[in-house]
């Protein structure tokens, strides 16, 4: 079920009536039927893979906790708390592994085979991807991992950890949740509140804006340069390289405030995934402020028991490039994920390793770090960076990143800017116009985002008629000017394939 389609906008306000008129005790239940029918409107038979997981890892933290209470020991035998931790890893890894890996390692054994003159017998390997299968099963094993560290408490209630693992509005492309704030507040109960369901609407209206009305109408011109990169090359990919950052971040940032906004209607508080992330002056910055979730989960599960910077300079450097390219392959099966994550490693050991040239510059040439010029210079540097990177992510495979970066440095074509012709990319004149205005908005709600100043706080300070004209202001001008597929079909959101 899409956020955006109108099913979901007849399921969501029927849930939260009810999940504000039952019993208390019932409460989490609800919300696990609701959770549990949200994602088999996808797939019904996929829903066995989540329910698997969360068998497993619940499973996994009772023994881990039988263990920590019986005062297991290692004494020269395995300790038991470890090998729980360690099989529950490696089945959820598994899982995710045979339904995300498998057909392109095979696809890459049938090549290797090829190119060795071995005659390789591989089956065709060709399987729907999971929804949401890197998001839930992440947040499965960060509570595994957790109640192994003793940072948070074993959940004895199976159903509400089955509703930890599925909560709908995060559930299929996140953010991914930490055990330690979400099942705390789903052992509350939560009544209804106007002024939080007030502020959780707003947030949903944001999401839809960002979604329906900017990344949608920025994915016709992106789809239809990178469809054909032969015939639209240079500047042009330049153009839908630059929009296509917007796309992601509009399109992913969308999602994610849809989710916190549905969430806090019902008393909930999920992380905000997102923090103004092309504002940023270092691509470390930039990655502290994207996708939030899931830099923090490699943070905290992966780069700090590596040996973060603590084992010695060299040994940091690896493990941030460690780190990114694992994130480069949670993205997907493919090695132009491998090579976007890599370069986003890479540009941050780089920069580190550049930073006293650049303290000496700056030195040298009395510059001022502070100034506007200079913050904007870092800030567009850094986004041409993360641009570069993203050519590799959006391409559809190696050999058409390296035609379309051949293209971006061969292919001279900068009157295209002027001349009109990008109003022949599927949006005319005013309605590429209007996507410019709204990434304008974009970046005037993100500066204020950045200088701590809360836009929904600013309009829960007016008078009840403003509020209300703001609102309803907003959605029509989202029902105006969204982008929508015959017959109002539903987009599909670019991380709902991770």
């Amino acid at each position: 079920m899409l956020f955006n389609s109108l099913q979901f906008f007849i399921f969501f306000p029927v849930v939260v009536f009810l999940y504000f008129v039952i019993p208390d005790r019932f409460k989490y239940i609800w919300l696990l039927a609701a959770s549990y029918y949200f994602y088999m409107n996808w797939n019904a038979v996929y829903v066995l893979l989540l329910l698997a997981s969360t068998v497993i890892t619940y499973t996994g933290g009772l023994l881990i906790d039988a263990a920590e209470a019986g005062k297991e020991k290692k004494n020269g035998k395995t300790d038991k708390k470890k090998t729980v931790l360690i099989t529950g890893c490696v089945i959820n890894l598994g899982i995710l592994f045979v339904f995300k890996y498998a057909g392109y390692t095979m696809e890459l054994l049938t090549l290797a085979g090829e190119k060795a003159h071995i005659g390789i017998n591989i089956p065709v390997y060709d399987i729907i991807l999971p929804v949401g299968i890197s998001f839930y099963i992440f947040q499965a094993l960060g509570y595994l991992i957790d109640v192994y560290r003793g940072d948070t408490p074993v959940e004895r209630n199976f159903l509400r950890y089955a509703l930890f693992v599925s909560f709908f509005p995060q559930l299929v492309a996140g953010p991914i949740e930490r055990s330690g704030n979400l099942i705390r507040q789903l052992r509350e109960v939560h009544r209804f509140d106007y002024e939080r369901a007030r502020e959780g609407i707003l947030l949903m209206i944001w999401g839809y804006f960002l979604k329906i009305v900017l990344a949608d109408r920025i994915a016709i011109v992106v789809d239809k340069i990178y469809g054909d990169p032969g015939t639209y090359g240079g500047v042009y990919l330049i153009v839908a390289t630059v929009l296509f950052a917007v796309q992601i971040y509009c399109d992913f940032a969308g999602y994610s405030t849809i989710a916190m906004g549905a969430a806090k209607v019902m008393g909930i508080e999920l992380m905000d995934n997102f923090n103004a992330p092309f504002l940023s002056r270092k691509v470390s910055q930039l990655w502290r402020s994207w996708h939030i979730s899931l830099t923090s989960w490699f943070r905290d599960y992966v780069y700090i028991p590596l040996g973060g910077s603590r084992k010695g300079r060299r040994r940091k450097y690896l493990n941030i490039f460690i780190v990114f390219l694992l994130s480069g392959i949670w993205h997907g099966a493919n090695i132009t994920y491998v090579i976007w994550g890599g370069l986003n490693g890479l540009y941050q050991v780089i920069g580190e390793i550049l930073m006293p040239v650049r303290n000496r510059m700056v030195r040298l040439f009395s510059l001022n770090r502070e100034s506007i010029g200079h913050r904007a210079l870092e800030c567009i540097f850094t986004f041409g960076l993360f641009c570069f990177s993203l050519v590799f992510f959006r391409a559809d495979g190696m050999t058409s990143a390296l035609r379309i970066l051949r293209s971006v440095f061969t292919v001279h074509n900068p009157w295209i800017l002027f001349d009109g012709s990008l109003y022949e990319l599927g949006l005319d004149s005013k309605n590429f116009h209007l996507m410019l205005i709204c990434i304008a908005i974009l970046i005037f709600a993100d500066v204020l985002k950045k200088k701590g100043i809360c836009i929904r706080k600013v309009i829960a300070g007016q008078d009840y008629w403003c509020r209300v004209l703001v609102m309803v202001a907003a959605i029509c001008f989202i029902l105006m000017f969204g982008i929508w597929g015959s017959g109002y079909d539903a987009a599909g959101f670019i991380y709902f394939q991770f």
